[in-house]
């Protein structure tokens, strides 16, 4: 390998210069230029952002993935450019032993078919997650991450770049300060001997340093602009943190609405199937046993605690509201009101009725809906 040992030399006498200069400025022994206020106010701002998307980074990794062994799995997977293998979640696991069991005392008995149905609905609520991880991972995770492993990093290299061109600049001014106090010495006390080689000497020397510091000061301004126009992306960075809270906010609200759909359809199965059905409390009825404000049944659905008959319905108590549909449901009696998704449905409440559920309205038919399926419009 060649190497050029004057280039070698003077990048070593560089370092060396601006090390002492560095060090001066530390113990108060030379002068600092100070970078513009506006620009100190962007790099304060800058390093706040990089502090806190970190943190967050990393809080939201561990919410997501719980294992250190498996995240730091996934570092290394991310490091080598390696798609990561597909990871079977606790909860289908949980419901795959289900199944399991299920099959050893037998699915036709009572307890196999239970272990049966939860067990799918384990599996459900795992896949729910997975996709939860996989929106998350794309939408959130990897955008702080493309911030501090590329836009950060090229900030970082200008902002090193920045304070070299200002060591540089504040070591040319010593010079030069050094140069014309030499030159004012020299014409204070004069040497008839040598006066006029050794002034002209000064004054050569004080020329040459007035030229490196325009040169150091030209640079420096030159960077100093640089890095606030890449210091003032910052603010775009906000916005495109902003949205990508909104998508995680919303694949939250998603996988949520999933998993209280997945427990409470279990739970209705579970209540309609079990011949222990009479010792699972009802989530329309009070735990403790005590009836809510009675709402007349009709004869079809007597046998249904809670079911509320939509024709004998009393008035709202509250006000109207409109609510559009997230997901398709259907009904399972004559008392609910099936939905399809995206359509727009009046909604209102009446006095017992479940807070997990609404009375809905489309045109003349009317009945029960569940909240997790509407968005209320205001």
């Amino acid at each position: 390998m060649d190497f050029n040992v004057k280039k070698l030399a003077s990048d070593a006498g560089v370092f060396f210069t601006r090390a002492v200069q560095f060090t001066e400025e530390k113990l108060g022994q030379a002068e600092k230029t100070e970078l513009d206020p506006h620009l100190e106010n962007l790099l304060m701002r800058a390093d706040c952002t990089k502090n806190w998307t970190e943190k967050i980074l990393r809080q939201t990794e561990v919410l997501l993935q719980p294992n250190p062994s498996a995240r730091i799995e996934e570092f290394i997977y991310d490091k080598l450019d390696k798609r990561l293998p597909s990871r079977t979640t606790n909860a289908e696991l949980l419901g795959q032993y289900m199944l399991d069991a299920a099959s050893e005392f037998g699915p036709e008995s009572p307890y196999g078919s239970t272990l049966i149905t939860v067990g799918e609905y384990q599996k459900r609520l795992g896949g729910a997650e997975r996709e939860f991880l996989q929106t998350s991972a794309a939408t959130f995770l990897t955008p702080l991450r493309n911030f501090l492993e590329g836009d950060w990093r090229t900030i970082s290299k200008e902002r090193r770049l920045l304070e070299n061109r200002r060591l540089d600049l504040d070591i040319c001014k010593a010079r030069l300060k050094k140069a014309k106090q030499a030159e004012a010495k020299a014409a204070a006390a004069p040497d008839f001997q040598e006066t006029r080689p050794r002034n002209y000497v000064l004054s050569a020397s004080a020329s040459a340093a007035e030229h490196e510091l325009r040169v150091a000061q030209t640079e420096f301004d030159r960077q100093a602009e640089v890095t606030r126009l890449l210091l003032e992306g910052i603010s775009s960075t906000h916005l495109n943190h902003q949205r990508c809270l909104q998508d995680f906010a919303e694949a939250q609200a998603t996988y949520y609405a999933q998993c209280h759909h997945y427990m409470h359809e279990l739970q209705r199965e579970l209540s309609n199937s079990s011949p222990l059905s009479h010792l699972i409390p009802n989530r329309r009825t009070d735990a403790g046993g005590s009836s809510q404000p009675s709402v007349t049944p009709s004869n079809s659905s007597s046998n249904k605690p809670g079911t509320l008959n939509m024709e004998q319905m009393p008035l709202p108590v509250t006000g109207t509201r409109k609510a559009k549909v997230l997901y398709d449901y259907d009904a399972h009696d004559t008392s609910e009101l099936s939905l399809l998704a995206d359509e727009l449905i009046t909604v209102y409440t009446v006095p017992g009725m479940d807070p997990d559920w609404l009375v809905g309205e489309r045109g003349n038919k009317k009945g029960k809906v569940p909240v997790t399926y509407l968005e209320l419009l205001s």
